[in-house]
């Protein structure tokens, strides 16, 4: 009898991750709440299950003889849905709530770095709109605002003067957008960012490829910020054998420091970076797999994603192993809906899936079924992932696809990867 796997979440992270999974030698049995119609293809979706109701899932988990539940989306692992399942003696992929605090609470997080030792952009933590206009009278301009909890990716405001910063307060503490009662006020850095995501088994941290995300909305990093519109793996910045040294120094230690605070941490630890002048510096940690990274990495993985999740479940369970990827470039493009970060439009016609499926690995994101058709449900519709011996041809791949698809509204950015592309050019001309 075939593994049976449980993937909590609805989006494209979790479509890359079944798809992934589907792909082990082992043939799990694939389950996945809420799920979507392009993960319906590939698992058994429950769209009654909620993710974050953490005593349905043990529940569901234990009526369907689930052998292990792997989480996608951080609110879930939040409110503890590992611990829940823990007590009822179910194996899961994800860190626990104390250990998720990591990405649950940017101050959290923050101190982590501080006592661990990990290099980060100075900063204060604000709970009121008096305390916050004192510290950008101290701080000054360029500054990052940030919402200290969950906010789908949104609750970061980079203000470039002290009007931007002082209109950022009052978003927070006037208008109250993301819920806040308290903001972290940090240094803006320079550089270029990088997404270095690695499996984690309470012990030990192994990275995984490198990728690089784009988070504004418009070309030239222009606009607000939103979940993320592509990204790409490998990055040239970062060769193979510099990863070791870079997750020791942004992995191991929070990895260490959650083990001595008897949190040990489990899943994946998601660094965003910022590649400075004077180092690597980091921006935020998220505790699963990234969105939309996980569908540029995970099609690269030559490693067995069944055996790799089993293993960092147990303690000490990754000692000795590693984590194999091919030489063959990803490039992911994301496709959003009309009105996107702000709103997101739902109902349109989606057309041209089987033409782009030619090209690239179409993920679903934010789509639904109706009538036997396929419409938008979300702000993030799609992700198209172009495969290929180079950063060119995996580009080229990404948009031949995304051009084939059409619905009302259609926005993507067009400059996902140039810059991979621009060095790949260099180089070869060298």
């Amino acid at each position: 009898m075939s593994i049976r796997i449980l993937v909590l979440g609805g989006g494209g992270r979790e479509h890359a991750i079944v798809k992934a999974l589907a792909r082990s030698p082992q043939a799990p049995e694939l389950f996945c709440a809420p799920g979507n119609p392009g993960i319906a293809a590939e698992a058994t979706c429950l769209p009654e299950l909620d993710p974050v109701d953490v005593e349905a899932v043990a529940a569901k988990a234990r009526e369907l003889e689930i052998d292990l539940v792997a989480v996608g989306p951080e609110a879930p692992l939040v409110v503890g849905v590992v611990d829940a399942l823990a007590s009822a003696g179910l194996p899961a992929f994800g860190p626990g709530a104390s250990a998720a605090r990591l990405e649950g609470s940017k101050s959290y997080a923050k101190e982590a770095m501080a006592e661990a030792g990990v290099p980060t952009a100075s900063y204060g933590v604000v709970s009121d709109r008096e305390s916050a206009l004192a510290e950008i009278e101290k701080t000054g301009a360029p500054v990052v605002l940030k919402a200290d909890g969950l906010a789908a990716g949104k609750g970061v405001l980079i203000c470039m003067d002290e009007d931007e910063a002082r209109e950022a307060i009052e978003v927070f503490f006037t208008e109250r957008r993301f819920g806040e009662t308290e903001v972290v006020i940090e240094e803006f850095l320079e550089g270029e960012e990088l997404s270095l995501l690695a499996i984690c088994d309470g012990e030990r941290a192994i990275p995984l490829a490198p990728a690089q995300d784009y988070k504004r909305i418009g070309e030239g990093d222009t606009g607000p910020n939103t979940g993320g519109m592509g990204s790409y793996s490998p990055v040239q910045i970062v060769g193979s054998d510099e990863l070791a040294e870079l997750s020791a120094l942004v992995h191991q230690p929070i990895v260490d420091l959650m083990a001595s605070r008897g949190t040990p941490f489990h899943g994946i630890l998601y660094a965003g970076l910022m590649m400075t002048a004077s180092g690597p510096k980091v921006l935020e940690y998220n505790t699963r797999f990234g969105d939309p990274e996980t569908q540029a990495v995970l099609p690269r993985l030559v490693s067995d994603l069944v055996d790799l999740f089993q293993a960092a479940t147990r303690p000490g369970g990754l000692a000795d192993r590693t984590v194999e990827f091919s030489d063959e470039w990803a490039v992911t493009v994301v496709l959003a809906s009309a009105g996107y970060p702000a709103s997101s439009s739902r109902g349109d016609l989606i057309s041209g899936l089987d033409r782009a499926a030619e090209v690239a690995e179409v993920v679903h994101a934010g789509t639904a079924e109706r009538n036997g058709e396929i419409v938008t449900a979300g702000g993030r519709v799609l992700n198209l992932t172009g495969l290929g011996p180079d950063a060119a041809t995996a580009r080229e791949r990404a948009y031949d696809a995304a051009e084939a698809i059409n619905f009302d509204g259609k926005q993507m950015r067009r400059d996902i990867a140039e810059r991979a592309v621009r060095r790949e050019r260099d180089q070869d001309s060298i």
